[in-house]
């Protein structure tokens, strides 16, 4: 195992062991999941609602500029959605036909802040963007993540800032025997997607 699906790996380790945290954290925080929706204690959700910010204080704290950059913040839903359905699409017409598994787009998009009675609705609607977006570009990530194990998986030379999912299975800058002799096998390793 060459030293960088070593580190890999690691990173994965450490990926599952920062869900199990996050486990302990919700006993703490006294919620629970239920189908995907978050029930809090009584008393908790309670004391969360007087916590809530008034919505008038909230914008005048925010601040005259910070407000006239909404229409800039909110201007990349439309395109988003737009790339949403793209996704969606193109992975429902080619992944079958590749034979790759299709990425379940709800693991990626979670968006449930909402729920949280000490923000006020402006909070929360920002905050469900925010659940969308940065849901939707996981989502992108990981369907061209797993369209490029397929197409090219080849590690490039230069250092990435950030590796997606799927890097651990492409072959080494340069390795062109390893290439040629087990692209067919590559192509399939997808047992560890989730």
């Amino acid at each position: 195992m060459t030293q960088l699906n070593e580190l890999l790996n690691r990173i994965q380790g450490l990926e599952k062991e920062l869900t199990e945290e996050l486990g302990r954290r919700r006993n703490e925080l006294r919620y629970t999941i239920e189908k995907r929706k978050v029930y809090f204690r009584t008393e908790i959700a309670r004391q969360h609602k007087e916590m809530a910010a008034k919505l008038s204080e909230y914008v005048y704290d925010s601040g005259f500029f910070i407000v006239l950059t909404i229409p800039i913040i909110w201007a990349p839903l439309i395109p988003a959605a737009i790339l949403d359905i793209a996704t969606w699409v193109y992975q429902l017409i080619c992944f079958p036909i590749y034979g790759i598994p299709r990425v379940r787009r709800r693991d990626y998009v979670v968006i449930d802040r909402q729920a949280l009675q000490y923000l006020n609705w402006l909070e929360k609607v920002n905050c469900m963007y925010c659940g969308y977006f940065n849901g939707l570009i996981s989502f992108v990530r990981e369907v061209a993540a797993r369209t490029e194990q397929y197409w090219c998986p080849i590690r490039h030379a230069r250092p990435v800032k950030s590796v997606h999912s799927r890097y651990r299975h492409f072959f080494e800058y340069g390795d062109a025997e390893g290439y040629r002799s087990r692209l067919a096998e590559v192509r399939k390793e997808y047992d560890d997607a989730e």
